[in-house]
């Protein structure tokens, strides 16, 4: 659906980025590699204690390089296609093509593969050899490896990680399996093409990761490896397909944030496998000293988290409960602070205990407390799944981060209210701060949402709670109508990154729209240009949501100065500098698309929508949005909203949904049944009447 010549979800290239970090990733939830890379990594697997916690390198077989002898400057192609999950190099020489194939088979997690094909293109009978350069040595300067015997056909090496995140704590373990790789690959005379598969499985244990290479090794000979992944991948990609009608480049940058992103959630079928959580530069990056070394930040929870749950929220489950696991470590992270509750560490890798290795952080950067329960409360108005809190742990996660709060305030005699003192708001210019407006916005929401669950739950709610939740100070400038960052903020103060901004979204603070302009007028001209890639789009909903779209547009056209070329690569900082294949920079693309453009907020009593197209935009369709165990086709454009239920929810007792626009038109929405309106605000709420 994009103007412009070519597929807007194929990145294609004739010759590759001079930073190698810009090349790009494949990945699945267990596994991922950036191409052309000697490393690979395994979700969970990290080394180093607390400070220097980092993903463990694990060798990786699949970094080789293919080259043409003897012929003299062959056409090189290389293309990232995003509707197969798949990166290709292809050597095309007089007489023939050499294509390598690259892949993260998105349900055979613990398996990674790649393929070389030779195909003669004349009448020749010569032999045609292709040279495989590789780095591969099966060591780590993370593991303590050892060599098995082989298994069929395969290569073995497994051991641990050297060091425990925390002391007497567990030291992973890996096993590996491998195809091993000859130095070229020749095709015979009499051969018109030839494809050679090269498997690599890994995983925690020896018998997970012989099942999965013998798999694989089935599935190969059967010609059918590539094509079960691709099938897998496809099936995600309908599932979760968002298009747009409007400029090429957006389109390219919707298709890559879409793809580098459901790279990293676990495939539908593995309810058995623990999920590790998503880091700002995924799975393929996070060795010692780069990418924040794989640890998961907030940006897990308010910046990609959103998107998911519209789009997949059997994978925003499977976040939520990485939470879940690491609870008793944010624990004892309060503990040792001198709090009650639970105190969600800056970052966080697989215990729950801090890992920052900067003390300040932990410390003062206590908003990720309010910003996991934020993502506990939007998948629990999304899918009002009460099993996940009554059975699976999410309220005593509520409970003890509502406790936390609870015991981090003080009364101010002064004024009457609660304070937060001494943080680190989310502009992390400033320290040491009284009061900061997000911090306290996203503390109070979080008090209210464990009360709301805990009168769901039918359980009783402490007084404190609700008390603490209308008594904190949210700092606010009577005078000149705005919210200052935090108390003794003055106006014009530089900023690093989005922050009072947050408050109108996600936090949907109360504010009128006078507020809302305000805030985006006092922040705007003073947010760091060269910020943290998310910022902008913050900026461009709040403008969406006030109707000023060409501002809007102003503010998102700001994030293509953070997406590299060929392969739509994002980098933290628009200098290049800071995390690569920055997650959360296209989280909050995501979410312009997502929740900008057509206005989406969930709240407790319905799904709100608002559309505003920028003038560049004609039509943006969701495939397969899902609320309230529905999944819903929705297509709008400047003039109408089309909403169909392409699947119903499975709860017998659930009555159906229905549209309400502000002017009471209602609209049922009957599986299979098309429904369309004038472009104008709503809602889609479960319908009063149950019956049909």
């Amino acid at each position: 659906m994009a103007d412009g010549d070519g597929d807007p979800g194929v990145f294609t290239a004739t010759a590759l980025p001079g930073d190698p970090r810009l090349l790009p990733t494949v990945t699945n939830a267990f596994l991922g590699t950036r191409v052309f890379r000697d490393i690979l990594h395994a979700a969970g697997v990290y080394s180093g204690a607390a400070g220097d916690t980092h993903r463990a390198d694990v060798p990786s077989p699949l970094g080789l390089r293919m080259a043409a002898p003897g012929a003299r400057s062959p056409a090189e192609s290389f293309a990232l296609n995003t509707w197969t999950g798949t990166f290709s190099h292809t050597i095309q020489s007089p007489g023939y093509t050499a294509t390598h194939q690259l892949y993260a088979h998105h349900s055979l997690v613990h398996l990674m593969a790649f393929s070389i094909t030779i195909q003669r293109l004349d009448g020749s009978t010569h032999p045609i050899t292709v040279q495989l350069q590789s780095l591969f040595v099966p060591q780590s300067q993370d593991l303590d490896l050892t060599l098995g015997p082989d298994f069929q056909g395969a290569h073995y090496i497994y051991g641990q990680t050297l060091v425990p995140e925390v002391e007497g704590g567990p030291r992973p373990a890996v096993h590996m399996l491998w195809t091993p790789i000859p130095q070229s690959l020749t095709l015979g005379g009499e051969e018109q093409e030839r494809c050679w598969q090269f498997l690599t499985a890994v995983a925690s244990s020896e018998e997970e990761a012989k099942r999965s290479y013998s798999t694989g090794l089935s599935l190969a000979a059967a010609g059918s490896l590539h094509r079960s992944h691709v099938r897998a991948w496809a099936a995600l990609r309908r599932d979760c397909s968002v298009e747009l009608d409007g400029p090429l480049a957006l389109c390219q940058a919707l298709h890559g944030c879409l793809y580098y992103l459901l790279s990293a959630i676990p495939p539908r079928d593995s309810p058995g496998v623990p999920f590790h959580g998503i880091s700002p530069g995924g799975l393929s990056n996070g060795t010692r000293g780069e990418d924040y070394w794989g640890h998961v930040f907030w940006d897990q929870d308010t910046w990609m988290f959103p998107n998911i749950l519209l789009l997949h929220p059997e994978a925003a489950r499977a976040i939520l409960q990485y939470r879940i696991r690491t609870l008793e470590g944010a624990r004892r992270n309060a503990r040792e602070q001198g709090y009650e509750g639970a105190k969600f560490p800056w970052e966080s890798a697989a215990t729950g205990r801090e890992v920052c290795p900067e003390e300040i952080y932990g410390a003062q950067e206590i908003h990720v407390n309010g910003d996991v329960l934020m993502a506990f409360e939007q998948y629990y108005c999304t899918t009002q799944d009460q099993k996940l809190f009554r059975e699976d742990g999410g309220w005593e996660l509520v409970e003890a981060v509502a406790q936390y709060w609870c015991s981090r305030m003080e009364w101010s005699e002064e004024e009457q209210l609660y304070h937060i003192r001494g943080v680190m708001p989310p502009d992390e210019y400033h320290s040491q701060v009284d009061n900061s407006a997000y911090t306290n916005a996203v503390a109070r929401r979080s008090l209210n949402f464990a009360a709301d669950v805990a009168r769901d739950l039918l359980l009783p709610v402490p007084e404190e709670w609700e008390d603490r939740a209308r008594k904190i100070k949210v700092p606010f400038d009577e005078e000149r109508k705005y919210h200052p960052e935090y108390d003794g903020y003055s106006p014009g103060e530089p900023v690093k990154q989005a922050d009072v901004v947050l408050l109108g979204f996600p936090l949907m603070h109360p504010m009128s729209a006078e507020v809302r302009r305000n805030d985006l007028e006092m922040y705007e001209p003073v947010t760091d240009p060269a910020g943290p890639a998310m910022t902008w789009s913050m900026f461009a909903v709040g403008w969406l949501e006030l109707k000023e779209l060409q501002r809007a547009w102003s503010q998102l056209e700001k994030c293509f100065s953070n997406i590299t070329e060929p392969f739509k690569v994002w980098v933290e900082n628009s200098d290049g500098s800071g995390a690569v294949n920055f997650l959360t920079g296209m989280g909050g693309f995501l979410q312009v698309v997502l929740f900008g453009f057509t206005g989406f907020r969930i709240t407790r009593s319905g799904l709100l929508f608002n559309p505003a197209f920028p003038s560049a935009i004609n039509e943006l369709k969701i495939s397969s949005l899902s609320y309230l165990g529905n999944k819903l086709e929705v297509t709008i454009t400047r003039e109408e909203m089309r909403m169909e239920v392409t699947e119903s929810s499975q709860d017998p007792l659930a009555s159906p949904l229905e549209a309400v626009l502000e002017s009471g038109q209602r609209f049922p929405l009957w599986e299979g049944q098309s429904v369309s309106f004038p472009t104008a605000p709503g809602w889609i709420q479960r319908s009063p009447s149950r019956t049909s």
